[in-house]
């Protein structure tokens, strides 16, 4: 039995052709030749534009009558961020199925950028195999959660806001420096803390440095408006 037929098993895929999927899981590291390469890139760049019309379509039907252009264009880029998408590789547990070469170590191959290329690839294959559909609806599947729950706090900038503010008294500029990162590379917590010259105005956590940026932003605003 083929290694990918437990991962197709587990997602209740009925697939036709078992070729994309091993190109989805095949890092480029695996290449023995110049000339000939054989790897998720090609893949990865077709499952993008598949999620993100996909994503798209479903903030339109769900959230169009609450939401403007701009506001859906920021809601599509949240949900689909680099980070996100590792997020639903892990959680289909695509980790497991990635091949690499030798050429790369150990340690490296630890890192959530290839969790996210491969959950592009292997959507890219579902719609080269399967058609447009049944890809269709199973990144529905993944997202729709999501997109339904969505915190619509997050599409608020609170960095723009609070620079604003801030010019509006003196026009100075604000600094942000991140003072403590926790957790395993993989999951990490960051806690930001927001500077007008020496005086810290607001303090943020968050899983990332953009996260801890905005929630930081936002305590000063909450602080300024109290």
């Amino acid at each position: 039995m083929h290694k990918l037929e437990k991962l197709f098993t587990k997602l209740q895929l009925t697939i036709n052709d078992i070729t994309s999927y091993e190109i989805a899981f095949t890092h480029s590291s695996c290449n023995i030749s110049e000339t000939y390469h054989r790897d998720y890139e090609k893949l990865e760049f077709m499952g993008d534009a598949v999620i993100n019309f996909v994503v798209a379509s479903l903030i339109f039907q769900l959230h169009s009558d609450k939401l403007d252009q701009g506001k859906m264009t920021k809601m599509r880029s949240e949900l689909v961020q680099k980070k996100g998408l590792a997020k639903y590789s892990k959680k289909l547990g695509l980790q497991e199925y990635i091949q690499f070469g030798k050429s790369l170590k150990k340690e490296d191959r630890d890192n959530d950028r290839f969790l996210e290329d491969v959950f592009e690839a292997f959507i890219g294959a579902m719609y080269v195999d399967l058609g447009v559909d049944q890809a269709t609806a199973f990144i529905s599947h993944i997202f729709k959660d999501d997109i339904t729950n969505f915190s619509f706090e997050l599409l608020t900038d609170y960095k723009s806001e609070l620079q604003e503010a801030v010019q509006a008294d003196d026009r100075k500029t604000l600094k942000y420096e991140t003072i403590k990162q926790e957790g395993p590379s993989h999951d990490k917590t960051y806690t930001v803390e927001v500077y007008l010259d020496t005086i810290c105005l607001g303090r943020g956590v968050g899983k990332t440095k953009k996260a801890a940026e905005q929630n930081a932003a936002r305590a000063a605003l909450n602080k300024k408006a109290g």
